[in-house]
């Protein structure tokens, strides 16, 4: 009797939660993807896992957890439509873990000084990224460029959260650094 006392308050609070964040989660993935539809989609996946997270232990702040897996999904989605990429490799030259910003940048109208600053802006964050300590940089592709939390990459890493946060300071001060003449150069 207990155990369905515990499974009803538990379903109780999912539809109150569900209910109270729904509208505010959907316009915010709304504000991320391109439809409706797709936006929907996302929404229900992010409902359908944390009703089974909900259902193997208590989730301190539904709220955050809702709109940190929501942005996880999103970044998912972009991934999965974004093109295939043949790889540098096989054009003679190296792959980084940035060239799929040239992607994200790219326009298929873009002016060709466009096209050279885009290059440019992507060499220069290239090579000043390769300029940091092996262990700022990975932790910088996996925090920005992965999506992944601190929180799960102190978990993969056994890394205390606070070095990994110092970690990520240091990485985006020296990116700045390195990077300044060239904002200067731009911005003037």
């Amino acid at each position: 009797m207990t155990n369905a006392l515990a499974i009803e308050r538990q379903n109780t609070e999912i539809s109150q939660t569900v209910r109270r964040e729904r509208r505010r989660l959907l316009d915010f993935i709304r504000q991320r993807v391109n439809s409706d539809e797709d936006a929907e989609d996302i929404l229900q996946d992010v409902f359908g896992q944390f009703i089974a997270t909900v259902r193997e232990g208590p989730i301190d702040s539904a709220a955050s957890w809702l709109y940190r897996v929501a942005s996880n999904r999103i970044v998912d989605f972009y991934r999965k439509k974004r093109p295939e990429r043949i790889p540098r490799a096989a054009s003679g030259s190296e792959e980084t873990p940035f060239d799929y910003f040239e992607e994200a940048l790219a326009d298929p109208e873009a002016r060709p000084d466009d096209k050279f600053l885009r290059t440019r802006v992507m060499d220069e964050f290239n090579e000043a990224l390769s300029t940091l300590p092996d262990e700022q940089r990975e932790l910088f592709i996996k925090q920005e460029i992965e999506g992944q939390s601190f929180k799960e990459i102190a978990e993969e890493s056994g890394v205390p959260l606070n070095t990994l946060l110092s970690r990520k300071r240091y990485a985006v001060l020296g990116l700045r650094a390195r990077l300044q003449d060239l904002y200067d150069e731009f911005f003037g």
